[in-house]
């Protein structure tokens, strides 16, 4: 009982002013034994919204050896986000994402972009709205890498898929492109203009 009463407490399902929802952050214990995930996780949270009782999860493996390559320096790396719904003692996924690289003999990732996720009340109808955001690239030079944004509402899912921007000489950039899909397109405008500020606020590629 005190588990539940502090799970009240600290969960509100009312967004706050720019339209974040206040989660809760998982310790790995605090996950429903019945849940099952693959790879390592890097985001637990919990909120109650119109659509009831959520818990979204995210994750990534890291690169690892291919284990279908048939070169030794083949490196595999994967991501994954899930969501679920939790009624009582029970659990329903209502969605998952995977991405990933593939017998890779190069540099490889597969990681969300630290900071990214959120989960928004932009069009205030209660409920949110999740926001992954990630890059997926196999690459042996300085060049623009695949990005992606993938949001849900509910059950619905909104992707935009570009690259990102890379300075390739002193006045010459590369990349950073962006698409959005049919979803997007038709979605509030809230969404695509949240999406594009994400974008923008990420956009140029980092080498170290």
């Amino acid at each position: 009982m005190k588990k539940v009463l502090l799970f009240l407490i600290l969960s509100p399902l009312i967004a706050s002013a720019q339209g974040k929802t206040e989660v809760v952050n998982l310790e790995t214990n605090q996950i429903p034994k019945s849940i099952s995930y693959s790879g390592n996780i890097k985001t637990a949270v919990r909120w109650t919204d119109n659509a009831g009782d959520n818990i979204v999860i995210t994750t990534e493996t890291g690169d690892k050896k291919s284990i279908s390559g048939d070169s030794e320096d083949y490196r595999d790396a994967a991501l994954y986000a899930y969501h679920f719904l939790v009624f009582g003692d029970s659990v329903r996924q209502t969605w998952k994402v995977t991405d990933f690289i593939k017998e890779c003999p190069f540099d490889i990732e597969a990681n969300f972009i630290k900071n990214t996720f959120q989960v928004t009340d932009l069009n205030k109808d209660g409920v949110s709205e999740v926001w992954l955001m990630y890059i997926v690239t196999c690459t042996s030079d300085v060049s623009p890498v695949d990005m992606k944004i993938i949001m849900y509402q509910g059950i619905q899912k909104y992707a935009m898929r570009g690259h990102t921007k890379v300075k390739a000489s002193q006045d010459e950039f590369m990349g950073g492109d962006y698409q959005f899909d049919k979803a997007f397109n038709e979605a509030p405008s809230e969404f695509r203009d949240f999406a594009k500020k994400l974008w923008k606020a990420h956009l140029m590629e980092k080498w170290y």
